[in-house]
């Protein structure tokens, strides 16, 4: 049957993906899981580049294929699709986690495309809520969204 993966990507590629399939050389991913919200954890990051409106491409590739899992500050692991859903299911905090499938994904391979919440996933790192944002210009980079204000905030021109 297969392993069901979800990748999210802009709504204006939905159309052509779902008729040439992932063309990439590579694919970031996250597996169907029961949480929504963990599933669709990386909405919101991949948000933060202009892009508005994401949509969820699902596919499906063999449990014995070959693919890379870990967090995505850390060295992945080359471990199979089965493997790298049960290593996810395993973690007590699977926030940050992805799969990178080293190919593209073919359109036989390809289940469905769908609208997604534009809300869910965290935004810069999993438990940053609540902590006071860096102001360093490579963390917030000048013209972006609040950044004046948060340098305001740290009174940098002292």
């Amino acid at each position: 049957m297969g392993t069901l993966f979800v990748h999210l990507t802009p709504e204006k590629y939905a159309a052509r993906i779902m008729r040439a399939g992932l063309t990439t050389p590579g694919v970031y991913c996250f597996p169907m899981i029961p949480s929504y919200t963990l599933t669709h954890q990386w909405l919101r990051e991949l948000r933060r580049d202009g892009q508005r409106a994401f949509v969820a491409i699902d596919f499906r590739i063999p449990d014995e294929e070959p693919v890379e899992v870990g967090h995505y500050n850390r060295k992945r692991r080359s471990v199979t699709a089965a493997k790298a859903v049960a290593l996810i299911r395993a973690q007590d905090d699977p926030r940050g986690y992805e799969v990178y499938i080293p190919r593209s994904v073919t359109r036989a391979e390809l289940v469905r495309t769908r609208a997604v919440s534009q809300v869910a996933g965290w935004r810069y790192r999993p438990d940053e809520h609540g902590k006071r944002p860096c102001a360093c210009p490579i963390c917030l980079q000048p013209g972006s969204y609040g950044a004046a204000d948060i340098r305001a905030r740290y009174d940098l021109d002292d």
